[in-house]
C-alpha cells in the first residue's frame, strides 16, 4: 500500500477547492488501500462501534449503514488514517503545514437504500472553529449518480453563511440560532450543481462550509460503499457547543485550544 501521493497536488486542483469549495481526485488510493478499506468495512459492519446509529429516517427507509471514529474502533482504519495520502491530500489543498484527523466514518448505501443525505453543510456539527476544516470522500466502489453520489453546490463554502445542522439520526434534533439549509431540492436550477461519477480509489475532498446532500442507492446491485476522513488544518481550535453530533468522548482539552490530543491527533505536517 503506497502511503506516498502517485503524483503532486496540482496548482490547478488547489485552485479549484479554494474556489469550488469542492474537487475531484483520480486514483490516489491505489487497489491495495481499496481492497485492504473493503475488508475493514466487512470487519465493522459485522461488529459496528458504540457509535454506530440508524440513519434510516423514516419508516419504509432502509439501507444506509452510518458509523464514526471507526479508527478508534478498528486498528485496521487507524492505518489508513496514519499511513494512506489522505491527510498529505488535505495539507496540500488547504494550504496548511499541519493536518489533525477529527474523526473518520463510513457512509454506506446498499442496493435499494432508499434513505437520502440531506442538504447540510458539515461544520455547524462538530465542536471545532477555523476555516481548514475539509471531508475527503473516498470511493470503494464505482459511483454514479444512480448509486448515490454525492451532489456539490459549488461556491457555497462561499456564501458567509452557516447553516443549522439537521440530524441524521431521526432520534436526534440539534438547536442552534441559525437559519435552516434552504430549499435547495425544490430550486435546484438555482445552484450550481457538481457531482462526480467516481471509480475505486477515486476520491473528493470538499470544504466544511460547502452545501451538499446525496440521493438513495437507485441500483438493484451495486453497493455505495464510502469511507471518509476529516480533516483540519493549523487554524482550528477546539470549540465545544450544546446540541451537536455527538462525539466518542471528551477530548481533554480546553476552548480554544489547537486540536492536538488524542482523539483528535495530528497526522501530517511539512
Amino acid at each position: 500500500m503506497n502511503g506516498e501521493l502517485h503524483r503532486p497536488i496540482t496548482d490547478e486542483e488547489i485552485a479549484t477547492y479554494q474556489r469550488d469549495g469542492i474537487v475531484c481526485l483520480r486514483g490516489f488510493f491505489d487497489a491495495d488501500w481499496v481492497e485492504h478499506l473493503r475488508e475493514q468495512v466487512d470487519a465493522d459492519m459485522a461488529e459496528p462501534s458504540p457509535m454506530r446509529k440508524n440513519v434510516d429516517a423514516k419508516k419504509g427507509e432502509k439501507g444506509f449503514f452510518f458509523d464514526t471514529f471507526i479508527s478508534h474502533h478498528l486498528e485496521g482504519f487507524e492505518k489508513v488514517v496514519r499511513e494512506s495520502p489522505g491527510a498529505e491530500i488535505a495539507g496540500k489543498l488547504m494550504g496548511s503545514n499541519k493536518i489533525n484527523l477529527l474523526f473518520d466514518q463510513l457512509l454506506i448505501k446498499d442496493p435499494g437504500a432508499t434513505t437520502r443525505t440531506v442538504w447540510h453543510h458539515d461544520a455547524t456539527y462538530w465542536p471545532v472553529s477555523g476555516d481548514q476544516i475539509c471531508t475527503l470522500w473516498l470511493a470503494l466502489d464505482s459511483v454514479t449518480h444512480d448509486t448515490g453520489a454525492v451532489e456539490y453546490i459549488k461556491g457555497s463554502h462561499l456564501w458567509g453563511q452557516r447553516y443549522l445542522a439537521v440530524s441524521f439520526n431521526p432520534d436526534e434534533k440539534y438547536e442552534e440560532d441559525l437559519p435552516e439549509v434552504p430549499d435547495i431540492e425544490a430550486n435546484r436550477d438555482d445552484y450550481d450543481i457538481v457531482w462526480f461519477d467516481l471509480e475505486p480509489g477515486d476520491c473528493t475532498v470538499h470544504h466544511a462550509l460547502t452545501v451538499h446532500g446525496a440521493p438513495g442507492n437507485g441500483s438493484n446491485s451495486m453497493r455505495r460503499r464510502a469511507y471518509v476522513i476529516r480533516w483540519t488544518g493549523n487554524d482550528v481550535t477546539y470549540n465545544p457547543r450544546p446540541n451537536l453530533m455527538k462525539i466518542l468522548r471528551d477530548p481533554g482539552i480546553a476552548p480554544g485550544d489547537p486540536l492536538d490530543c488524542d482523539l483528535f491527533p495530528v497526522i501530517w505536517r511539512c
